[in-house]
């Protein structure tokens, strides 16, 4: 979903808000029936649709699924400077590993997260299991993944 700038006649990759905005059209969508499907106000599509308002996890989480995207992708996309700030890793499984050791050990993040004894253990399993290893690259893709199970399990 590239576009070219009038200015520069480079691709420019598309905001959050014109992502929101293209694919509520391409689905025939009006403000209003979208914002009852995620539950907010027709008002409030139309702030993130013109980029003047940040969405939460968890209206990016309802945006993905009704507008059948992908979730991680959107909110890249909402929260830019996140994935600017991942470090550029090396694949493989030592990287996952040790990025679990991290976090496992990093107790001032896990705090400021409330992390709890119970999450942990089911983040060692998704971890163990390998659930989507491919894109954890940093402490911060775990608390993602937790994030997305706080969700699920409506925490």
């Amino acid at each position: 979903m590239k576009r070219k700038s009038s200015r520069s006649g480079l691709a420019k990759e598309p905001n959050f808000g014109e992502v929101i905005l293209t694919r509520r059209r391409e689905l025939d969508l009006t403000r209003a029936q979208l914002a009852s499907r995620i539950k907010t106000s027709t008002s409030y599509v139309g702030y993130l649709e013109s980029g003047s308002r940040h969405p939460s996890n968890l209206i990016v989480t309802r945006l993905a699924k009704v507008l059948r995207v992908d979730k991680r992708a959107l909110f890249f996309l909402a929260n830019p400077h996140t994935e600017a700030s991942r470090p550029v890793q090396p694949d493989g499984p030592e990287v996952y590993v040790s990025v679990w050791d991290q976090f496992r050990k990093d107790k001032q993040l896990r705090r400021i997260h409330n992390v709890s004894k119970v999450e942990m253990k089911m983040l060692s399993q998704v971890v163990v299991s390998g659930c989507d290893l491919g894109r954890v690259r940093s402490s911060r893709d775990l608390i993602f993944i937790l994030n997305m199970i706080r969700h699920a399990v409506g925490r």
